[in-house]
C-alpha cells in the first residue's frame, strides 16, 4: 500500500519537485491553452506526486515523472470532459442567434415587391419565439436557424431524441399559427380563393 509521503520525505520533494513548477505551468498553459485551467492542471500534478511521492524511484528523472503525472491527468481531464454533453445558458447566445435569424432572412418580399423582412424578424417573429417556453425555442432555434440534426440537438440539450422531435413538433405547431395571420397580411401567403 502506498502512503503519503512522511515528514523527512517532505524536504525531499520540495527539493525535487518544487524547482519543476515553472517548467510545469509553462507546458500546461499550452496544453489548457487557459491559465486558470493551468494552474488547476499544475496544482493537481503536485497534489498526486507528493500524495504517491514514495512510489517515486529515487536516481531517476523527476521532471519526467511528474509530466506524466500532468498528462495523465490532463488526458483523463479531457476524456471526462468529452463525455459530459456540452451545455449552453441560452441568456448566453440569444444575442447572437437574434442575430443570425436577422442575417439570415433575405432582403427582398417574397412577393417581389422590394418589402424587407427584417421587421419581421425583429417585430412578430422574435415575439413569437420569445412566447416559447425555453426547451421548445431552443431546439426550434438549433434545428430551424443553425441547422443541427435531432441527434446534435438531443446532446446539446441532454435529452432523449423523441422528446427533440416532440418539442420541435410543438413549437413549429404553435409558430405556425401564431405567424399565419401575420403573413397573410403581409402577402406572404395567399388565402385560397373559392
Amino acid at each position: 500500500m502506498i502512503q503519503q509521503a512522511g515528514p523527512d520525505r517532505r524536504e525531499e520533494f520540495e527539493e525535487q519537485a518544487l524547482v519543476h513548477i515553472d517548467l510545469l505551468y509553462n507546458c500546461a498553459v499550452q496544453m489548457t491553452r487557459n491559465a486558470a485551467d493551468a494552474e488547476d492542471l499544475v496544482q493537481e500534478t503536485y497534489v498526486k506526486a507528493f500524495r504517491f511521492f514514495d512510489s517515486f524511484a529515487q536516481g531517476t528523472n523527476c521532471k519526467a515523472w511528474l509530466f506524466r503525472i500532468m498528462k495523465n491527468n490532463f488526458i483523463n481531464a479531457f476524456r471526462k470532459r468529452s463525455k459530459e454533453p456540452p451545455r449552453v445558458d441560452f441568456n448566453d447566445v440569444e444575442p447572437l442567434l437574434r442575430a443570425e435569424v436577422a442575417s439570415a432572412v433575405p432582403a427582398g418580399g417574397a412577393n417581389g415587391d422590394g418589402r424587407a423582412y427584417d421587421d419581421l424578424v425583429e417585430d412578430d417573429i422574435k415575439e413569437a419565439l420569445d412566447q416559447l417556453p425555453f426547451e421548445f425555442r431552443m431546439v426550434t432555434v438549433l434545428s430551424d436557424i443553425q441547422g443541427l440534426s435531432y441527434q446534435e440537438i438531443a446532446q446539446v440539450m441532454d435529452c432523449p431524441l423523441g422528446t427533440v422531435r416532440s418539442r420541435l413538433f410543438r413549437a413549429r405547431k404553435f409558430l405556425q399559427k401564431k405567424l399565419h395571420n401575420f403573413a397573410r397580411q403581409r402577402g406572404i401567403i395567399r388565402e385560397a380563393v373559392g
